[in-house]
C-alpha cells in the first residue's frame, strides 16, 4: 500500500522534485488516457532520491502531459493505481490527493507550499525534450535521452536530491 504523501515534510520533498506537483485520487487502477492531437505526452517511470537524514527515496510510474504553462501530471504505484495528480494553467495550479486539495495561483507557488522550493518546471519540460536548459542549483544528465534515460541532480538548495526518469518507448 502506497504511503500518503504530506506538504512540508522530508517525505514531501521527494516528491516535489519529480515535476512540479502531482496526481489523482487513490486506491483506484488507472485507465490511460487518450493522447490529444498535438498533445506533448510522457509516459514511464521516477526514481527520486533527496538525500536528508535519513535519506528519502520514492519510485513510481507518471504521466506527464502539456507545457511548463498548462498541463498535468499524474503519479501511480507500481501496481498502476493512482496516488496524486496536479494540474496547472496560467492561472491557477491544483494538488489533488485523495480528499486532500491544495489550490495555488501558479505553479511555482505550489511547488513552493508542497516541497519548501520552486521546481524547475521549464528546465524539466526542456530535459524531456532533449535540450540541455541550464538552471542554477541543477545539472541534468541528457547523455542516454535517445535511450529514453534522464537524470537530474539539485546540488542547492540543499538537500541534495537525484531525479530518474526512464521514459517508455
Amino acid at each position: 500500500m502506497s504511503r500518503p504523501i504530506r506538504p512540508r515534510t522530508g517525505g514531501w520533498r521527494l516528491w516535489s522534485v519529480v515535476a512540479c506537483a502531482a496526481l489523482l485520487m487513490t486506491a483506484c487502477a488507472t485507465p490511460q488516457t487518450p493522447v490529444l492531437p498535438g498533445e506533448s505526452v510522457w509516459m514511464g517511470r521516477l526514481a527520486l532520491t533527496v538525500h536528508t537524514e535519513p535519506v528519502q527515496s520514492v519510485a513510481a510510474g507518471f504521466d506527464l502531459r502539456g507545457s511548463p504553462d498548462a498541463g498535468s501530471l499524474l503519479l501511480t504505484s507500481p501496481l498502476g493505481n493512482a496516488v496524486a495528480r496536479v494540474v496547472w494553467s496560467e492561472t491557477d495550479a491544483e494538488w489533488r490527493q485523495g480528499d486532500q486539495v491544495i489550490k495555488k495561483r501558479n505553479l511555482e507557488e505550489l511547488t513552493t507550499e508542497l516541497g519548501g522550493t520552486a521546481l524547475p518546471v521549464a528546465a524539466l519540460f526542456a530535459w524531456l525534450n532533449g535540450t540541455a536548459l541550464e538552471i542554477d542549483g541543477w545539472q541534468a544528465d541528457l547523455s542516454r535521452h535517445t535511450e529514453g534515460r534522464i537524470t537530474a541532480r539539485r546540488t542547492h538548495p540543499l538537500p541534495s536530491a537525484e531525479l530518474r526518469l526512464v521514459l517508455q518507448q
